[in-house]
C-alpha cells in the first residue's frame, strides 16, 4: 500500500498495464466495471464522476470524503487514502487489474 493514490500513480498504472487487458479500454467488453477497493476495510467504491455518474475509466472524484487524503481549492480530489487498490468489478468480485488481465486471457 502506498502513501496515498492521485492521479500520476493512476496514470503509471496505466501504462504498465497496457495491451494486458488490467485496462478499463482492454477489459470493458468483459463486463468489467473500474472500482477501488479499500484493502483496510474491504469496502468496494465503484468509480464514478463527481456527479455521481458512473465512470468507464479510474477516476477520483467520485471517490467518497472518509477516503479523501487532500482536495485543491476548488474541491477536486488529489490524493486518496493508500489503501485504495485501483481495479474492477465484474458482477460482486472485485478484481485487482492484474486479476482481470489474467481472466481476459483465459
Amino acid at each position: 500500500m502506498g502513501i496515498h493514490l492521485n492521479e500520476e500513480t493512476l496514470q503509471s498504472e496505466n501504462a504498465r498495464h497496457a495491451g494486458t487487458g488490467g485496462r478499463s479500454q482492454e477489459n470493458r467488453q468483459c463486463g468489467f466495471r473500474p472500482a477501488f477497493l479499500d484493502a483496510l476495510t474491504n469496502v468496494i467504491y465503484p468509480c464514478r464522476f463527481a456527479d455521481g455518474r458512473p465512470a468507464p475509466i479510474h477516476v477520483l472524484d467520485g471517490l467518497p470524503d472518509e477516503v479523501v487524503e487532500r482536495r485543491s481549492e476548488t474541491g477536486r480530489i488529489l490524493a486518496a487514502r493508500g489503501s485504495l487498490v485501483s481495479g474492477f468489478v465484474l458482477g460482486n468480485r472485485f478484481f485487482t487489474r492484474e486479476d482481470a488481465a489474467a481472466f481476459t486471457r483465459a
